[in-house]
């Protein structure tokens, strides 16, 4: 009778999730990932049955691959997950109320961003209440390839041993051709990728929130205007080249989003920063690509990792206090990027490190000095994490709480000169008269 329960137990948690099995790996078309540096790996085909060209990166994510897939920062990478089995919870419906106060999308965007992904198993079936679909069937929506059956570890090592390399996913008959020759592999961040991902026109979200921010959209993740408008902000999501400064006085404060490629594409956004930071005295906040225009505004410079940083586990040490943030006290943080500010001494002036990451000692973060006037923020990593720790969540609290606090101030100065205009002559005319009485 035991025996008869543990094996019906058996059959009904394969109900839920399963990699692939050993029938439909058969079935599967052949795929290869061949890497510039030379080496291939030869797996099976799941999603679109199309072949492309990348940047092969890695990711120690353990869970949130749908919220990874869907980041805009991946836009033009092949994407290796280092966990071995993805897609065990499916795919859950991406769409949500489209309203003043939301996003529209459950995920990180409206799409797949990145141009592949790599597993070692893909689960077929999912177990989530959310879940409509599986990993492979969303793939093959989107036009997305897929490899799995392959060591993501093994690739893991030499991308982290070489650094990040540019890639070819073939699939099916093109998986029996010889691997592509050096020239012939696409580098996609030659091209201006935040331009491919920043919204087109500007729109707003809760617009009747108590303090106004606008967005320079880079690449946002829907989680960086949701953090806002969850904490009663009302959002203007702007173009990443708009110049701002055509529009500033409309606006408590301004949010520069992560994004995509070379930070060097998006000089345009900082040379009009340049100009906001000079002539505005309301609070600046920057996230990953906007961390790094801040940067490239403030006289610093940019450069390509050899590795980058990807995953929810990466520590970084706050060397200076501000607002939530403790000086001396480690965060655990979600990142992904492949591009970074320099630690220069001395650093600009009206400038200073904020953060710096304990593994590789990168800037993870600066801000504007305390004796410089200004409210200026910028952080390599993402506090809204999707997924990841919310270490850092509280720094969206602390930008708006400058923000309301700036507002406030320039409402009680204005007051304060509106009534002194209206005091003032009351005060000449009673004193005027006063003094012809005495006279008299």
């Amino acid at each position: 009778m035991l025996a008869r329960n543990i094996m019906y137990l058996t059959r009904f948690s394969r109900g839920f999730a399963t990699h692939a099995s050993n029938i439909s790996r058969f079935a599967a078309p052949p795929a290869v990932l061949h890497l510039k540096s030379g080496q291939s790996f030869a797996g099976r085909s799941f999603g679109a049955p199309k072949s492309i060209y990348g940047e092969t990166v890695f990711s120690t994510s353990i869970t949130s691959y749908t919220e990874s897939m869907t980041d805009p920062s991946y836009r033009g990478q092949i994407l290796v997950f280092t966990t071995p089995l993805i897609g065990n919870y499916g795919v859950p419906n991406n769409k949500t109320p489209v309203n003043g106060n939301d996003v529209g999308v459950y995920l990180e965007s409206d799409r797949i961003q990145c141009s592949a992904i790599i597993v070692t198993d893909v689960a077929e079936k999912a177990s989530h209440y959310l879940a409509v679909e599986s990993l492979a069937e969303w793939c093959n929506r989107h036009g997305v390839p897929g490899i799995s059956g392959v060591d993501t570890r093994a690739i893991t090592r030499l991308l982290r041993d070489q650094g990040t390399t540019l890639g070819r996913v073939a699939v099916g008959d093109d998986a029996a051709l010889p691997a592509p020759k050096a020239e012939e592999f696409w580098d996609p961040t030659m091209e201006n990728l935040v331009a491919q991902v920043s919204t087109k026109s500007p729109y707003v979200l809760n617009p009747t929130g108590d303090v106004k921010i606008a967005v320079l959209d880079f690449g946002a993740k829907a989680n960086i205007p949701r953090s806002l408008v969850r904490r009663g902000a009302s959002v203007t999501m702007l173009p990443w080249n708009f110049d701002f400064n055509k529009i500033r006085d409309q606006y408590d404060g301004l949010f520069l989003s992560n994004g995509p490629g070379d930070p060097n594409h998006c000089m345009e956004a900082a040379v009009h920063l340049r100009k906001t930071m000079q002539e505005w005295d309301k609070p600046i906040f920057g996230i990953c690509m906007g961390h790094q225009v801040i940067g490239i505004a403030a006289g610093l410079d940019a450069y390509r990792m050899t590795f980058g940083n990807r995953g929810h586990n990466q520590p970084v040490l706050a060397l200076a206090s501000s607002g939530s943030i403790k000086a001396g006290r480690v965060y655990v943080t979600s990142q992904n990027h492949q591009y970074a500010l320099k630690l220069q001494d001395p650093f600009p002036a009206g400038w200073e490190p904020f953060f710096i990451n304990c593994n590789d000692s990168s800037v993870e973060g600066i801000k504007s000095t305390p004796d410089s006037g200004r409210k200026i923020w910028g952080v390599q990593f993402h506090p809204e994490s999707a997924g990841g720790p919310l270490d850092t969540i509280e720094m969206f609290t602390d930008f708006l709480a400058e923000c309301r606090a700036h507002k406030y101030q320039l409402q009680t100065k204005k007051n304060d000169v509106m009534g002194a205009a209206k005091v003032q002559p009351f005060l000449t005319k009673k004193n005027a008269s006063r003094r012809v009485a005495v006279a008299a």
